[in-house]
This record gives structure tokens, sequence and C-alpha cells, in this order.
């Protein structure tokens, strides 16, 4: 499959390479695969690249690819290798003209929506088990034909068509979703999900919970899913924050993932993203508990970014520098350390290396051996910034939450980045705020939300603006989709986010138990 490139300096070349949505906050490995045994991949270049290489790859029954048009989506599970190389080292413009790849035009634009969800016993309220976990994936690809994902001798995920399941750390269950033209759809996948799901658990008395943080266990109440990478994760998180434990064990995100036209759009999109996520963030705020009281904050799971990893999460202030674009997001991804290198069916230990040392041969876990494209797909799925860059554009800013909610928050980012006018609109708005005020913004709203204090008023104020701008952008489209915002109006209208909803309850009918939260926030 060819990369044919565009002329002119924006990098950005048509692409009909492999795309797929990721998993944990984005550790899902991203696989380049087809229905044959053996597939290649060669970059064609203008003059800016010189034609560098194509790959071999032995998928070795790992994953399968659907051909949907002019891209193919593979669904979630071990990533696969590149078992023959036939190339030159990769270099780093092969890095910076992979993330251009993903430029298309306008009418190619998808929406891909992400969300995760606690299982629960009914009797207990305890976290569900691994084995619980097996026996509802098997039940629920039996039922309702989807096809099971193994590592080694355990089911981990299921996939149908483009849309995948996968498990998180401890034992969160999460729909990555198709990349569709329009929210009903999106909304019509997350409801025909739940219902799968509700359907087959119910009849093992599991419900599922939706929150940002697990409101009444402890880590150590949690179970861990048997996945190689998360092994390697858990021993390093200690090392580099005090919460990242707290993140891949009791965290549960929405999020959406969408595409941009050129480099320029890219960098509009990313810095629009960048500087409202603390707006998504106190409007979906949903996790005001921790082992059965209040924490002190209205979304507990963005806290936890704030000391999971700093190397590998945050605002990105370079993102509105001058210089920025593909290379520079290149640049700051290459000293992000490494988790792991998948070979031979196996997750090898590289936490803490560096990948700029892996391009030359000289990364200590594999010395001598060069990455591949696969490799630098996967490092790219363990970077956790506020906005996230692939091969498209990830909003990660927004707490877990109840059904209606999920649908909002594509609907609030797609009303925003893909409407020119509601785009160019924030970025007018937002031009002339510093990298202190976002970085306050992002600092102070996971306690105080929309009643942040911002320049001469609240918070609230500039949400109320944007949230405008979100109904008129979906107006524009023309596929009568404003009304899925409907489910955040209270929240910008009153300044009241739903976490605090949920702490009224808790001091008032709750009589300060967070148990009745499982029935309140039940799917």
């Amino acid at each position: 499959m060819a990369l044919v490139s565009q002329a002119g300096p924006a990098y950005c070349v048509r692409s009909e390479i492999i795309r797929s949505t990721n998993g944990r906050n984005g550790l899902t490995n991203n696989i380049e695969a087809s229905r044959m045994k053996e597939s290649s991949v060669s970059f064609s270049s203008s003059s800016y690249y010189s034609t560098k290489k194509s790959q071999i790859l032995n998928l070795d029954g790992a994953g399968v690819g659907i051909q949907r048009g002019y891209r193919t989506i593979v669904a979630a599970s071990p990533p696969t290798e590149n078992a023959v190389i036939d190339t030159e080292p990769l270099t780093k413009e092969d890095l910076v003209k992979y993330l251009a790849s993903g430029c298309k035009p306008k009418e190619k634009w998808r929406i891909g929506t992400e969300h995760e969800k606690f299982g629960f016993e009914f009797g207990t309220l305890r976290p569900m088990k691994y084995e619980q976990i097996a026996e509802l994936l098997n039940s629920i690809a039996e039922r309702f034909d989807w096809e099971k994902i193994m590592e080694h001798d355990n089911i981990i995920g299921l996939k149908q068509g483009q849309q995948s399941i996968s498990l998180e750390p401890g034992g969160q269950f999460e729909l990555s979703g198709a990349p569709l033209e329009t929210l009903h759809q999106t909304c019509a996948e997350v409801n025909s999900h739940l219902y799968q799901v509700k359907a087959v658990a119910e009849e093992m008395g599991i419900g599922f919970l939706g929150i940002g943080f697990q409101p009444k266990w402890g880590i150590k109440d949690i179970p861990v899913m048997p996945k190689g990478r998360y092994e390697i994760m858990k021993n390093y998180m200690p090392k580099v924050g005090t919460l990242g434990l707290d993140m891949m064990f009791r965290t549960c995100t929405v999020q959406v993932n969408l595409d941009f036209s050129s480099e320029g759009d890219m960098i509009r999109k990313f810095r629009a993203g960048l500087a409202l996520q603390p707006i998504a963030t106190a409007l979906f705020a949903n996790s005001p508990f921790t082992e059965g009281k209040p924490n002190g904050y209205l979304s507990m799971r963005s806290q936890i970014w704030t000391d999971t990893d700093n190397n590998r999460a945050g605002m990105l202030p370079f993102v509105f520098d001058d210089s920025f674009g593909f290379e520079q997001y290149v640049d700051y991804a290459l000293d992000v350390p490494m988790y792991f290198v998948y070979r031979k069916k196996k997750y090898i230990d590289c936490s803490g290396m560096s990948f700029r040392d892996f391009l030359v041969g000289k990364l200590p876990c594999l010395p001598g051996e060069l990455p591949t494209l696969n490799d630098w797909e996967n490092h790219l799925t363990t970077i956790f910034p506020e906005v996230r860059l692939k091969r498209y554009l990830e909003m990660r800013g927004a707490d877990g939450g109840p059904w209606r909610r999920l649908c909002a928050l594509p609907a609030f980012w797609v009303g925003i980045l893909y409407d020119e006018v509601s785009l160019q609109n924030v970025l007018d708005i937002t031009a002339d705020w510093t990298a202190e005020e976002r970085q306050m913004l992002r600092n102070k709203v996971p306690k105080t939300g929309l009643k942040t204090p911002f320049r001469d008023g609240l918070l609230r104020h500039v949400a109320q603006d944007v949230l405008k701008l979100a109904k008129d952008g979906l107006e524009r489209r023309g596929y009568k989709e404003s009304g899925f915002l409907n489910a955040v109006d209270d929240v910008v209208r009153t300044g009241v986010t739903p976490a605090e909803k949920l702490l009224e309850m808790y001091h008032g009918k709750w009589a300060q138990s967070v148990d009745p939260v499982f029935e309140e926030l039940l799917y």
C-alpha cells in the first residue's frame, strides 16, 4: 500500500496506511496487518523525502485487518512485529512522515469514540475478577458474534468489524469504537454496546458503573489483568510518580479521536484542544470519591494525571510555539521514555530507555536491534498528554460517565474542531491565553471545576461561549446533532458539575455512603 506525497512543505500525504483506535488511555497497540500472510508498506516520496524502505510484515496470527475503503482498521490485540526487514534503518524523517500520513480531506474525517467503565458484583459491589471478565467476554463473543482476542491462553478482548473491546489494567471494560461519520452513529454504537454487555452481565450478577474513578475500593482490592505490558507498567510507575498505579487500576475515561486535513489543520486543532481541555474536564467532572469518602476533587481522575509520569503527560506548551508541527512532536515523543518492545510474542521490558537510542541500534534491552514502524506506533500509544497526536488527534481530558455524556463528549469536540467557523472563534478566544494561564486551569479545574477563577470572571463564563460555538458548529454540519449537547446544558448554565451533584446526594439522601452511586450511575 503506497503513500503518495503531496507537494509543499506541510508534510501531509494521502494515506492508505493502516489505522486503529487505541486503548488504556491509549495503550492498546495498533497493528499493521491484512488478511494476507505478508504485506508490504512502502513510502513514496516527494523531493523532500528519499525513497526509504519497504517492510515485510509477518502477522504470526496476532491480528486481522478489515479493509474498508481507503484504509484498514485493526482491532485491539497483542502487537505484531516485523519478522523480515528489507530496508534501510528508520530515520526521524520517516517518523515525521508517519504522523503526516494521517492527513485526509474533510469528506474522509471520522469520529472515533472510546469509553471505559467499571464492572462490579451486584451483591458485594466488589470489582469483577478476571475469571468473571473472561466468562463475560466469552459469552458476548458467542451471543453477539464477536471474535476473541487472546494473549497466550487468556482472552483479553473482542473485535467485531471496526469495533474492539479491551481490558484495562484493573479490569476496566473499554469499547474502542469504529470511525463513524455522524454523532447519531456514534451514540447508536454506544447504545448497542451497552445493551450487549448488560444483557450478558445481568445474568451473571454483574453491573457496570459510569464514573471517572473507582469510588469504593482500594488498589489492593482491584484484580490485575493477565496482560504482559501491564506488568511492566506496574513496576515502572512508582519510579516516576506517586499516582501511576491509581491511573492504571482505578480510573475510567471517555475520549474522542478526530482527523485533520493538513499539518496546519492539525496544529490549529491541537492548540484549540489543549486550551479547552480544562473546560472539557470540568464539564464532565465525575470522580469525587475515593475509598468511600469525598476526596476533595471533582475530577480525581484528572488530578491523578498530574503526578503519574510527567515525562509523558501534561499540557505540552511547545504546541503553541511558532515552530510546532509534526517534526516537533516527533522530537518530543523520541524523548518520552519507553515502556516495552514486543518481540517473539513477548513484552521486553525497556522501561525508561530512549527511542532515540533504539533508532541507532543502541537500546540496552535489545542491543544492535533497530525499530520498525510498529515499534514507533506502539511507543506513541504510551504517551499520555491532555491531547495526543498519532495519525489523528485524541481529546483525553474527560471522566467516564453515564451514557448520555458518552455521546455528549464527542459532540462537544466535533462541534468545535470539525467546523471551521467555530474552530477559528475558539482560536481567537484563546489566542492571548498564556502558558501559565493554561497550566493554572489544568491544575485548578480538577478541584474547582467551572467555578475556577479566570481573568475577570469564572471559567463557567468561557464555557458558556464555547458550548454555544460547539452547538453552532454542529448545526452547520447539517446532521441535526446539537441535541447531543443537552446532557451538559445544565452544567454550563448553573456551573454545577456532575461531581458536585454526586457530592450533594452523598451529603444528603445517601447519608454519607457511596454505595448508592453504584445504582445512580449504573448503565
